[in-house]
């Protein structure tokens, strides 16, 4: 299987893994079921998400989470050729959602899962699709300590370059000057001044 949609650029990491075997197939209301089931199972495979707007209104999310013993490693949209954490808040949409369950042995995802750029953190299916505080808890609990470490260590890079005043003022002045650099490139230098009083 493969998440690389026809047509699309080469930048985005191509989600590739075996088929596997389906273990179920369902419309469910609450997607937290089906993350659920895969933790209590400890499951290693993965799901599809395929949520009702797309079904009916040609909406663009289509969803694959990858599990390793029943905690979350990867999220894609096979849609957008999105994935991580974008890919998640692409699929959180209302449900119902039609999913799919397959098992699939460790060794056929073991490339996939080296794809950082679509890795999310242990609990964040269940907050982001499901909203479920205790089933976010229960995952952190199963997932192996160097997958909580990567996720805190992603938490503390963020809220270092947050706290960074100074290195975000400069991102946004670089901004603006390109911003008026390319502006006078295409003559639109009066589209950057101030608004003009009207006589």
């Amino acid at each position: 299987m493969s998440g690389r949609t026809e047509g699309d650029g080469a930048g985005s990491p191509t989600l590739t893994i075996p088929r596997g075997t389906l273990l179920r197939s369902r419309v469910v209301s609450d997607v937290g079921t089906t993350l659920s089931r895969a933790l209590d199972r400890g499951l290693t495979g993965y799901a599809t998400l395929v949520p009702q707007e797309t079904l009916l209104l040609s909406g663009e999310a289509r969803g694959v989470i990858t599990f390793d013993d029943g905690v979350p490693v990867l999220a894609y949209n096979t849609v957008t050729d999105s994935g991580g954490p974008g890919a998640l808040a692409e699929l959180a949409v209302p449900g119902p959602y039609r999913v799919e369950l397959y098992a699939v042995d460790a060794d056929g995802l073991a490339a996939a899962h080296e794809e950082e750029a679509l890795r999310v953190a242990p609990d964040a299916a269940a907050t982001e699709l499901a909203d479920d505080a205790d089933l976010a808890d229960r995952t952190r609990e199963a997932a192996p300590d160097e997958r909580l470490r990567d996720a805190a260590d992603e938490d503390d890079a963020v809220a270092a370059f947050l706290a960074d005043d100074d290195r975000i003022d400069a991102i946004r002045e670089q901004a603006r000057s390109e911003a008026r650099d390319r502006a006078a490139e295409w003559g639109l230098d009066d589209a950057l001044d101030g608004p003009t009083e009207s006589e």
